[in-house]
């Protein structure tokens, strides 16, 4: 995709990846768009990112999504970019899981990740289809490929996401549209809550390592040890799994 002259619109892009690329794609000379549920961590990463237009979304809901489709369209029509970057993770064992009186707990997490940004998708894809150049960005995780058996519905979700990406850039190869998956490693972000991502990449290395596949035209993009993982074996993904398991199974008993 071309980096600089876009309308683009982030979500989840208030903080942590959303709010890295958003600095970056403003720095490359582009109009920035985030949004988030919180007003207040808006209104500061406006703050600190001078030049970026927020909206406050609940992306849970079906009736703000389209709001937020019918006022990005109707106030910035020269949008061409939509990434997909909102996304929650939480961690949790399937034999203490409350799901009988808190079901919506975990049903959240498939909303956040994969209900929202499959809906968006779809609601932008014929508009950007109209353009010169337009692009859908996707961020899955590398836990799609090797999941993280602590997190087990936001490796489902990732995965789901990354099926959604393949079909959708088949459906509109056609189109001037380019659908591209990023899949972030663990990255030093408050994902899942503060403190569990310490000890992931650096933010800034891994959104310039991002940046640096964007630039190369990479349709699919990962980042540290996300990279092998795009590409493994199904064996190397069953011991991979088994591996990361085994190492972090103790933060959920």
């Amino acid at each position: 995709m071309k980096l600089t002259g876009n309308t683009i619109l982030i979500t989840g892009g208030s903080s942590g990846i959303g709010l890295a690329f958003a600095e970056r794609f403003l720095k490359a000379g582009n109009t920035v768009i985030v949004t988030g549920r919180r007003e207040n961590v808006l209104q500061e990463a406006q703050e600190k990112t001078p030049g970026l237009i927020t909206r406050v979304s609940d992306l849970d809901s079906e009736a703000e999504r389209i709001a937020l489709f019918d006022w990005v369209t109707t106030n910035y029509p020269e949008v061409n970019v939509l990434v997909n970057n909102a996304g929650i993770q939480q961690r949790f064992s399937v034999l203490n899981a409350d799901v009988k009186n808190d079901w919506s707990y975990f049903a959240k997490e498939i909303t956040t990740n994969i209900e929202a940004p499959f809906h968006l998708s779809i609601l932008f894809a014929p508009f950007f289809a109209a353009k010169e150049n337009a692009a859908i960005i996707n961020v899955t995780s590398g836990l799609a490929f090797t999941p993280f058996a602590i997190a087990p519905i936001y490796s489902a979700t990732k995965a789901a996401l990354h099926s959604f990406t393949m079909g959708l850039r088949l459906q509109l190869s056609d189109t001037s549209v380019e659908v591209i998956e990023v899949a972030p490693p663990a990255v030093n972000t408050n994902l899942g809550g503060a403190g569990l991502h310490v000890h992931g990449e650096p933010l800034d290395a891994f959104a310039d390592g991002i940046f640096q596949g964007l630039e190369e035209g990479k349709s699919e993009i990962g980042y540290g040890t996300s990279v092998d993982r795009l590409r493994m074996s199904r064996d190397d993904i069953d011991k991979y799994a088994a591996n990361m398991y085994e190492a972090t199974k103790n933060m959920i008993e």
